[in-house]
């Protein structure tokens, strides 16, 4: 028995989120289903992230166990010649059976895309989000940094979480103005469902000035929901990069920063 580990990106724009939903393609079924047909039998994959309707990877990893002994680059040729146009294999690692995609993950990276133009660009349909307005970007660097650091973020994820510690740590929050737009870049042990799009539509809104930065500690000391308004749409937002240790966490985040680790696959089963 061999453990792969796969390092995937995937366009989310006709993609029902990376689980497998009781309708609608996901990338899951995509992967297993490839993965059957091969084994003559239903293989589970495991995957460091599990993205939502509409949300794009540049970087994401899964791993399964198989029986099958083949080279990783017959790996990748299976995949990559089976696998639909909008998600492909960049590379493919013989690992050791205690390594876990989802627990030996101790950090994340998102960045969510926005174009500001008088008129919606089709040909960025389902990659950026389109706004009109100028957004001030002084403003909103500086309300991101309340972001920073560990707290329970119940008031910036969905009301449908259903994780009861919905406790996390940010390392770094910024917001880049690009020669077409905006870039919100978010570095943290973790996010929630929905967490990253609710934080960066308050951004947004500090941005137009109807919200202020000095709002989010009493926001996230709330609890609620209700508190930190909408969610921004899907379509801008990418899983941009998985952190496998804390050496390569620690080379993306300001120097100093105290890395919070989750417990180990190990360590976990030895609470268990």
């Amino acid at each position: 028995m061999e453990r792969i580990l796969l390092q995937l990106s995937y366009n989310g724009a006709d993609f029902q989120g990376f689980q497998i939903q009781n309708e609608g393609r996901t990338v899951q079924y995509e992967l297993e289903r490839i993965l059957k047909r091969m084994h003559k039998d239903f293989i589970r994959i495991h995957p460091s992230s599990r993205t939502d309707k509409g949300v794009h990877a540049l970087m994401q990893y899964v791993h399964f166990d198989t029986t099958l002994s083949l080279p990783t680059n017959k790996w990748q040729h299976a995949f990559n010649s089976a696998l639909p146009d909008d998600i492909y294999i960049n590379e493919v690692t013989k690992i050791n059976a205690d390594f876990h995609s989802r627990y030996d993950c101790v950090g994340k990276a998102y960045r969510y895309k926005v174009y500001k133009a008088p008129h919606r660009d089709v040909l960025k349909r389902g990659i950026e989000t389109h706004i009109t307005e100028t957004l001030d970007t002084r403003k909103m660097n500086e309300a991101a940094q309340y972001f920073i650091g560990t707290h329970d973020f119940t008031s910036f994820c969905s009301a449908k979480t259903e994780i009861e510690n919905k406790e996390r740590t940010m390392y770094k929050f910024e917001v880049i103005e690009t020669d077409t737009g905006y870039e919100f870049f978010v570095i943290g042990s973790g996010f929630l469902y929905n967490m990253v799009r609710i934080m960066v539509h308050f951004l947004m809104d500090v941005g137009r000035g109807k919200r202020q930065g000095s709002e989010i500690p009493a926001i996230i000391a709330a609890s609620d929901r209700t508190k930190a308004g909408k969610t921004a749409p899907a379509e801008g937002l990418y899983l941009e990069k998985i952190y496998l240790s804390p050496e390569e966490l620690t080379q993306d985040i300001p120097k100093g920063t105290t890395i919070t680790l989750k417990p180990t696959r190990r360590q976990l089963t030895q609470q268990s």
